[in-house]
């Protein structure tokens, strides 16, 4: 039973990247590069990082999350906003080391941790971008994936921290961006 909420996982997380990619290509959604560059070059460290730690059906949704980051970043290379902020080169150099430090760790838990260390510097970029401008993203992305966060938790089957850790921060990390979309819309009705 546990596998099939990791398939719904990875399937609502790969079906939550076309509302997306519509709206970015329609210059409704403008990503934040340094965001998507960050999380295209980490995905492919989460996806072996859980499998050696023996991660079964929850790793759809990482492998489905990469796979929709790879066409976010060319579309954010294309339509999005970002890289000219000081902000932007703050995170990326903190991006950057941490996978200096990943480099270091030979051990797949402690790459995972700072997979998510690193993963939260994009993620807090992106919703700095979102709270300052809240139209500029679409929240059935975040919300999904969250929610999709939830399922792949479910799917791990039993209390194990190590596979539980990143299902679960994909929950928060993703849930942050509708919230700061809500934050950004009140403050500017104030």
């Amino acid at each position: 039973m546990d596998k099939y909420f990791g398939i719904a996982a990875g399937i609502i997380t790969f079906l939550s990247f076309f509302p997306y990619f519509r709206d970015v290509i329609n210059r409704v959604a403008k990503p934040e590069r340094a965001s998507w560059f960050i999380w295209i070059v980490i995905g492919p460290i989460a996806i072996f990082s859980q499998l050696a730690l023996g991660a079964g059906p929850s790793i759809w949704l990482v492998a489905m999350d990469t796979l929709g980051g790879i066409i976010g970043f060319i579309l954010a290379v294309i339509y999005g906003s970002g890289w000219l902020k000081k902000r932007d080169y703050i995170g990326l150099a903190i991006a950057g080391l941490g996978l200096i430090l990943w480099q270091f760790t030979h051990h797949a838990a402690y790459a995972l941790i700072t997979i998510i260390l690193i993963d939260l510097v994009g993620t807090v970029l992106n919703t700095v971008k979102t709270y300052e401008d809240p139209g500029s993203e679409t929240p059935t992305l975040w919300l999904c994936v969250a929610f999709a966060g939830l399922l792949a938790a479910i799917s791990v089957g039993e209390f194990n921290p190590v596979l539980l850790i990143y299902p679960l921060y994909i929950f928060l990390a993703n849930i942050s961006v509708p919230i700061a979309m809500l934050l950004g819309r009140n403050k500017k009705k104030q």
